[in-house]
């Protein structure tokens, strides 16, 4: 089984769902293609997946804490289960030591799938995924979407068309 790494590591809103800003309601939960088959895929050969999400409509005071943990609920109705959820509530001038690009999330989510980060892959959709990967020694894919800024799609190390472009790097 070691040909398959450890874990892969999602960011939420433009990479396993579509991004609907300080999304609040499950209703308007819709998948990015491919993330059904790709996640099945993964759970298939033994991958453990965690989400990692930095959501700062909560510290802003514009969604509750409450409303992200329903939409993160309908992501697994629509998505499957996940083995960790790394939430970050804080806005941007927080501080905190969690929001991405830090890498306290990814390297809790980790943890929490008894994954070692070097074997460890982190999909995400900009560069403060990245970010957070690389700190966390974990490696980050990026999967741009057209709101995705083009010289951090340059910066990128490794990037993929899409989800199944990004499995296709990782099996």
């Amino acid at each position: 089984m070691d040909q398959y790494p450890d874990a892969v590591l999602f960011d939420r809103d433009g990479t396993l769902i579509e991004d609907v800003p300080y999304n609040g309601d499950p209703a308007k939960v819709e998948p990015m293609p491919g993330a059904r088959e790709v996640l099945c895929l993964l759970r298939a050969h033994g991958v453990r997946t965690g989400v990692v999400s930095n959501q700062s409509g909560v510290g802003r005071g514009l969604i509750t804490g409450e409303q992200v943990a329903a939409v993160n609920a309908r992501v697994e109705v629509l998505l499957g289960r996940f083995g960790t959820w790394q939430v970050c509530p804080h806005a941007p001038d927080d501080g905190c030591s969690c929001r991405k690009p830090l890498p306290g999330m990814v390297i809790r989510a980790c943890e929490a799938l008894d994954a070692r980060p070097e074997r460890t892959y982190f999909i995400g959709d900009i560069e403060a995924d990245v970010k957070a990967g690389l700190a966390a020694g974990v490696t980050p894919i990026m999967v741009p979407t057209p709101v995705t800024l083009a010289d951090e799609v340059d910066r990128a190390p490794h990037t993929a068309r899409d989800l199944r472009g990004a499995l296709a790097m990782i099996l």
